[in-house]
């Protein structure tokens, strides 16, 4: 049964390496990070947020990212993306090989102020610094708008405030624009209704959706998020994840939740297991719960269905 008779195209983007580990407080050596890059590329996983240049003694897992970078290929470097804050983490990052890079500011400046240490205004007045550094390697930058549903200090945040920061033409030459559910607080109409007008109001590129399941709707959202037009998902293996600058986050919607509702091509009840496996086997590294709700399924009695792994 072909995957279209379940949902519209969705990619995933997996951020395991990046939004998922950076809370747990342990950093995965190296060539542990390298071979789940290659797991999740040899699975068919589209794209990988690899890691992030924020400063390793605030988010310590990230710390070895450039050594990761290091050890990829060329084309393995195309399907990554690597987490930036400023013109300087791009020049960083494209020195070493990076050609992805996803420039991440907050809606509320009360959380840009916390988690990058300056207010929206002047993280979008360098953004055109960071497109003109992108463009110099022949890159691709995204536009990653952080708590565009609600903020941990601010409460709601105004749609309005959203749709101004995606129109704004400081963000030409951004290919993508990722909308954050930082705090998983986003219900699917929320989620469908700001989607929708980014669309429609800041049309012309890609929409990305993050969400986390902290409320329990991260597939939810999701999947209302691609029905109103997003092209790419965030999941994280086992629903590893939270920010470490946002009280109250919790794991990002689980990677094996995501693809096994919107059923990709390239995932089949194997590829599937071997996805599954991989969560169960970093959690269980790490010490972390396991939050993935199929996997938990895929681990049940129900032998009739293919996707139970025997």
């Amino acid at each position: 049964m072909s995957s279209h008779h379940y949902s519209p195209r969705a990619d995933l983007r997996d951020v395991t390496l990046r939004d998922g580990l950076q809370l747990t407080g342990k950093v995965l050596p190296t060539e542990r990070k390298v071979e789940i890059v290659r797991q999740l590329i040899k699975a068919g996983v589209p794209e990988i947020e690899l890691g992030s240049m924020a400063r390793p003694d605030k988010v310590p897992p990230m710390a070895n990212t450039l050594e990761v970078v290091a050890q990829l290929t060329a084309e393995e470097l195309e399907r990554c993306w690597i987490w930036v804050a400023t013109p300087k983490h791009v020049a960083m990052a494209a020195e070493a090989g990076v050609k992805n890079f996803q420039y991440c500011f907050s809606v509320s400046d009360a959380h840009n102020k916390a988690n990058i240490g300056r207010t929206t205004e002047v993280s979008l007045e360098a953004l055109p610094e960071a497109v003109r550094l992108t463009q110099e390697v022949d890159g691709k930058i995204q536009l990653c708008l952080a708590t565009s549903f609600t903020c941990p200090f601010e409460g709601q945040i105004d749609p309005d405030r959203v749709v101004a920061i995606a129109q704004d033409p400081r963000g030409a030459g951004c290919a993508d624009i990722v909308l954050a559910d930082t705090l998983g607080q986003a219900v699917p109409a929320q989620v469908s209704n700001l989607i929708s007008r980014v669309n429609t109001e800041a049309p012309g590129r890609r929409i990305v959706f993050h969400g986390h399941d902290t409320w329990g709707l991260g597939v939810a959202n999701s999947l209302a998020a691609v029905q109103a037009g997003a092209q790419c998902l965030d999941g994280s293996l086992g629903g590893l994840g939270g920010c470490p600058f946002a009280p109250g986050a919790s794991g990002n919607t689980s990677s094996e939740d995501l693809l096994f509702a919107t059923r990709p091509d390239y995932l089949n009840p194997e590829v599937f297991a071997d996805l599954v496996r991989m969560g169960e086997q970093l959690v269980e590294e790490l010490g972390e719960p396991n939050r993935s709700k199929s996997a938990q399924g895929a681990r049940s009695k129900a032998e009739a269905f293919d996707w139970v792994i025997a």
